[in-house]
């Protein structure tokens, strides 16, 4: 996927969070009182900052792996393999006449040969855990013991609020996917 793409992806589902906002408010402001609407609106927007940072952190781990050329994904066996038989018991490897010894000392150096630096474990984690990320967690902790401590929690509203952006995402995604397929 280009830059390009993402970008465009991104700003569809920003729009899309500000129309779905708007209603949101505006359903709250009209049909409950402003506890709803303030509860409302704190789920809203930290949950949709979690969800945008979770992406732009997801994207810059990406391309870090891409950078540093790291790959990760077994490309021998398909996915039904993979389900039924995951620790390839049934492959078609035959190790039968290898003593013991022998096994447990070719399976030592796969797990040598398959773990990483810690530098390049660096590398994941500042992608991973970026400060967008922790960022829009802090604000979503912060929303929430800010509206518990002066008693204007609503559980009820800030739960629903904070799983609609997680929806309004799924639903623009699939949505440019099927336009994707289409062209």
């Amino acid at each position: 996927m280009t830059a390009k793409m993402m970008m465009n992806r991104i700003r569809k589902i920003i729009i899309a969070l500000l129309i779905v906002d708007a209603v949101i408010a505006l359903f709250a402001i009209i049909f409950f009182d402003m506890k709803i609407f303030i509860n409302t609106q704190f789920g809203f927007i930290s949950a949709s900052l979690v969800m945008l940072a979770s992406m732009k952190s997801y994207a810059r781990m990406v391309d870090a792996r891409v950078e540093h050329n790291i790959i990760t994904v077994d490309d021998s066996r398909d996915v039904i393999d993979l389900a039924e038989d995951p620790y390839d018991l049934y492959g078609e490897e035959e190790d039968s006449d290898k003593t013991l010894k022998e096994v447990v000392k070719d399976e030592r150096q796969k797990n040598k040969e398959n773990k990483r630096s810690v530098a390049q474990t660096l590398k994941d984690t500042k992608a991973a855990l970026s400060i967008y990320r922790l960022g829009a967690y802090a604000i979503l902790i912060l929303g929430f013991l800010y509206l518990n401590r002066q008693d204007l929690l609503h559980i009820g509203a800030y739960i629903i609020a904070l799983s609609i952006p997680m929806l309004v995402v799924i639903y623009v995604l699939v949505s440019s996917k099927k336009e994707l397929y289409k062209t």
